[in-house]
């Protein structure tokens, strides 16, 4: 009885392994820091979704010093986080990126102004300095000032664009009368450093117009030639949508698990829950699936760049249903 006994759990013990041997590896490069942001994956790495689903799933920090396109291109990972303007950039330039997920399905990209500065509407900011995020993240504030009729070389009609850093001292210090913002971030340095809403102006892309997707997931298009891989995407993807399903509902809980796996120890339980609850009204209304009515929309908004458009055709090929359809149905 004892060999039997003995014998059963070796027995486990093999399947145990084999099993964990069996699990697919997915590594995933963030487009930012680790922060609520990015609560759905975090989540579902805590909860056991992904290895629920078979799958080993690094998540790689990214910072101001890392594109995920490059760290894609370059074989260092399977599926990056992407705003969709610095995609289809990258697309044009010869980068196979294909969204094959979107979680985010309004956008949070604001410009933050001071009232003081004399700034009560878009009319308003011509002559002005305004702060804006480079790397691929100035692609939308372009193609809005374009549709404004502004130009961003420094001339009296137009708009001075001040190279802003991943901070909001521009506006504090005085060299910027508007700084790039997102909802659930930079937004609230400003509050946080002494500035009160009622002394702020602000323009949020969505309001305006403008919006472009944002936090996308892309892969490099040659893999979804690959059975396995795309299998494995379906697997990434449905685990994935139910981690941000739950961050969504349980925010709190979310954006302590995101404390959690903050290496850097950079972030505060008051920042992070506060951004889990900004992030929820982003992600809410998506179930991951990709809206063609909302692509439509950001690939004109990018056409629309006059002299010097963000893309200068209409991309073919640079997103698929297939992930989303097979995940989520």
């Amino acid at each position: 009885m004892k060999k039997m006994i003995g014998a059963a759990i070796a027995g486990v013990m093999a399947f145990g392994a084999s099993a964990a041997q069996a699990a697919d590896d997915v590594t995933l490069q963030l487009k930012w820091v680790t922060q609520a942001q990015f609560a759905g994956y975090y989540v579902a790495l805590d909860k056991g979704f992904y290895s629920e689903e078979g799958l080993n799933v690094t998540i790689k920090p990214g910072g101001p010093d890392i594109a995920p396109a490059q760290v894609i291109a370059g074989g260092g990972a399977d599926v990056v986080l992407d705003w969709m303007p610095s995609a289809l950039a990258s697309r044009e330039k010869g980068l196979d990126l294909v969204n094959i997920a979107q979680p985010f399905k309004s956008s949070g990209m604001m410009l933050t102004c001071r009232k003081d500065a004399g700034i009560s509407s878009p009319a308003d900011f011509a002559g002005k300095t305004l702060g804006v995020w480079f790397f691929g993240n100035e692609y939308p504030f372009l193609s809005w000032m374009s549709k404004l009729g502004l130009a961003t070389d420094g001339s009296d009609a137009g708009v001075t664009v001040l190279k802003q850093g991943f901070n909001v001292d521009p506006i504090l210090n005085g060299q910027a009368d508007c700084v790039s913002t997102m909802t659930y971030n930079e937004y609230w340095q400003i509050i946080d450093a002494g500035l009160t809403p009622d002394e702020l102006m602000v323009f949020k892309y969505e309001d305006q117009g403008v919006a472009t997707l944002e936090d996308g997931m892309y892969v490099l298009g040659s893999n979804l030639n690959d059975a396995a891989f795309k299998e494995k995407m379906v697997k990434f993807v449905r685990a994935s949508m139910k981690g941000w399903k739950y961050a969504e509902e349980n925010p709190d809980e979310a954006a302590m698990i995101v404390l959690d796996n903050d290496a850097s120890g950079a972030q505060t339980e008051k920042h992070q829950k506060r951004m889990m609850g900004e992030i929820a009204k982003l992600t809410a209304g998506s179930n991951g699936s990709l809206d063609p009515a909302d692509y439509e929309r950001t690939v004109q908004s990018l056409l629309s760049g006059g002299s010097d458009p963000v893309i200068t055709k209409a991309p073919e090929g640079a997103w698929t249903h297939d992930i989303t359809d097979a995940a989520l149905n």
